[in-house]
């Protein structure tokens, strides 16, 4: 279950990147390496697109020059997704499979890809095509100055109606109950690994994102919001708007309104956050200011 997307004009995609409360109308000027990425590609049942979305992540990886993983999660399907997997890492030493013996669910198969990712960022691309992996990297170079890379989709006619009067409901509900000021919260964010490394994720659905958002946003870790394009999918059916993923949802939004609201245990600013995080650098830089 996703949250719809603010429009923006065509021409803001490359100069105009909203990072946390301030605007930026420039690029960072580029160093000569790049932080490593590792992608999460989950899967279920997604023999007719996988291949394709595995193909067009390791192109992307050598367009941008980046050194990069990917990492699939098999997650119970009962097609032939994990043969058609194997087949391509066989070729290629930087996929790997990891596989589910029953589905657990998207929020579960990230956080085992986190658990299993080897670099310094990492970013869920799921199994099904749907996403544009040019796209989705085409600010990546942000990762040296910031630890939270959040997508919103600007061609937001690619969904129907009913699909982003849910969405627009979700960001509004989510956005009021925690603070928060996105214009999404599901669909290619990119992370600092270590700083997920102190996070407790409750959520097994479709709300892990904006759980984790939620929680690492509020403790002050730095976040840039970037405009991207979404796919149509080439075959199958969205998982997202199923009654099972809305059930995981209201659930993991009241245990996430308790823990926060309630016991305080939680995303908060009080919590040191991790030296080798983009925020970390820029907050002992203004303390080393005259």
């Amino acid at each position: 279950m996703e949250q719809d997307e603010a429009e923006v004009p065509v021409d803001v995609r490359k100069d105009a990147i909203k990072l946390g409360n301030v605007m930026s109308n420039m690029p960072t000027p580029k160093s000569s390496r790049l932080p490593t990425l590792s992608v999460v590609m989950p899967c279920l049942n997604e023999q007719d697109n996988v291949a394709s979305a595995m193909q067009r992540t390791l192109a992307a990886f050598d367009r941008f020059g980046i050194e990069g993983e990917i990492v699939v999660i098999n997650d119970g399907s009962t097609d032939a997704t994990a043969g058609v997997v194997r087949a391509l890492a066989g070729r290629h030493s930087n996929v790997r499979l990891i596989e589910h013996a029953r589905p657990m669910g998207i929020g579960a198969s990230f956080w085992d890809g986190v658990r299993n990712a080897r670099n310094d960022f990492v970013t869920m691309f799921p199994g099904d095509d749907e996403n544009d992996p040019d796209d989705a990297l085409l600010c990546y170079y942000l990762t040296r100055d910031v630890d939270i890379i959040v997508p919103f989709i600007h061609n937001v006619e690619v969904r129907s109606v009913w699909r982003r009067l849910i969405s627009s409901l979700y960001r509004f509900i989510i956005n009021i109950s925690f603070g928060m000021n996105l214009n999404y919260t599901n669909g290619t964010v990119i992370y600092n690994r270590a700083i997920l490394e102190g996070v407790t994720l409750k959520s097994r659905g479709f709300l892990y994102q904006a759980e984790l958002l939620i929680k690492l946003i509020r403790a002050g870790y730095l976040y840039a919001e970037t405009p991207h394009f979404l796919s149509r999918r080439g075959s199958g059916i969205t998982k997202a708007l199923t009654f099972k993923s809305f059930l995981q949802v209201a659930r993991g939004y009241l245990r996430l309104m308790w823990e926060i609201h309630v016991l305080r245990r939680t995303g908060f600013t009080d919590v040191p956050i991790d030296p080798r995080s983009a925020a970390y650098r820029r907050k002992r830089g203004q303390g080393n200011s005259p």
